[in-house]
């Protein structure tokens, strides 16, 4: 297998919590070819995508710390569908630059390439937007770029959540109560004046309990998920924002909500995807960079590595590839 990674900077990596470093690592063990470059090395040159991509090994790297962990050979210029799989796993923010690499990507597609996830997967699917076409699980949610309609959202709810629907990490979150002082101040910076769209939601006070990560790879559901728990006195339980990871089994709400999602994410081109869950309400689905392998990997008997690499092994046999 000949698999290409595009990612953030390899030797910026937190390989001890990194997803794609797991993925990388996998993979290496089954004596896959790998290659890495960066979505700002896609290009188009007589007629086909192609990449300026370096192959790597793994070096012996002193701890999990330890960014000196692979050996990049010189980059060639690289046909994207002369490889297995293509693996877009670029950190959002989803701005214009990470648009024009997934319209690339679609057209790699029509020349061959088998990417995961596909490009049209990624500009369809907004990661808070996407959660409207599943309305049977998800709290009161409105969208707007009216400060007056959040605020006759939280005159109705009392107690709700507000966010950007191009943020990552918990960056741009924030709890707004009724008796908040700050309200006029955090919509005019949020909402900048009645010109960007942002989400609300009624807040779910569960939230004191995880902010559930559930995996979905080829289309089966990781049967443990990910509550990321918040710090004390803090919203947002992303890991990113100092939230606690722990690893636990599905409820039968967790999969009910899994387990409906999970067909239509594969029919959409999604190998994988992070559902996050609060108490047994669906707030986002994560299709760009999905992580927590690392963290359920270590605290159960999942190994979540292995599981994609034979998604991405039985992909590459249902597109004809050799394995």
């Amino acid at each position: 297998m000949k698999i290409l990674f595009i990612a953030d900077p390899m030797a910026d990596f937190k390989t001890y919590k990194d997803t794609t470093y797991a993925m990388m690592r996998e993979m290496a063990r089954r004596g896959w070819k790998l290659f890495h470059t960066l979505a700002s090395q896609l290009s188009v040159q007589q007629k086909c995508v192609v990449a300026s991509a370096s192959e790597f090994s793994f070096t012996d790297a002193r701890n999990e710390h330890d960014h000196d962990w692979f050996n990049p050979l010189p980059s060639q210029q690289c046909l994207l569908n002369h490889f297995d799989a293509v693996i877009m796993r670029t950190d959002p923010p989803f701005d214009m630059q990470y648009l024009y690499a997934t319209q690339l990507l679609t057209l790699a597609a029509k020349q061959g390439a088998h990417v995961y996830n596909s490009g049209q997967a990624m500009r369809d699917l907004n990661e808070k937007l996407a959660i409207l076409d599943f309305p049977e699980f998800t709290a009161p949610t409105l969208v707007t770029t009216h400060a007056a309609d959040v605020r006759a959202f939280l005159n109705e709810y009392e107690d709700i959540i507000i966010k950007p629907l191009d943020g990552m990490g918990g960056m741009g979150i924030f709890r707004l109560k009724q008796n908040d002082p700050n309200i006029g101040s955090i919509l005019e910076m949020l909402m900048r004046l009645d010109s960007r769209t942002i989400m609300a939601q009624r807040y779910i006070p569960e939230i004191v309990h995880g902010d559930k990560r559930i995996l979905i790879i080829g289309g089966r559901v990781v049967p443990y998920a990910l509550a990321r728990i918040p710090q004390k006195g803090e919203t947002r339980g992303n890991l990113a924002a100092g939230g606690q990871g722990v690893a636990q089994p599905l409820s039968e709400r967790d999969r009910q909500i899994a387990e409906t999602l999970a067909p239509e994410l594969v029919r959409r081109g999604i190998l994988l995807a992070g559902l996050d869950v609060i108490g047994d309400y669906l707030t986002e689905i994560n299709v760009t960079s999905p992580t927590g392998f690392q963290e359920i990997s270590k605290q159960t008997d999942c190994d979540v590595a292995a599981l994609f690499a034979d998604a991405v092994e039985e992909a590459a046999r249902l597109h004809g590839s050799p394995v």
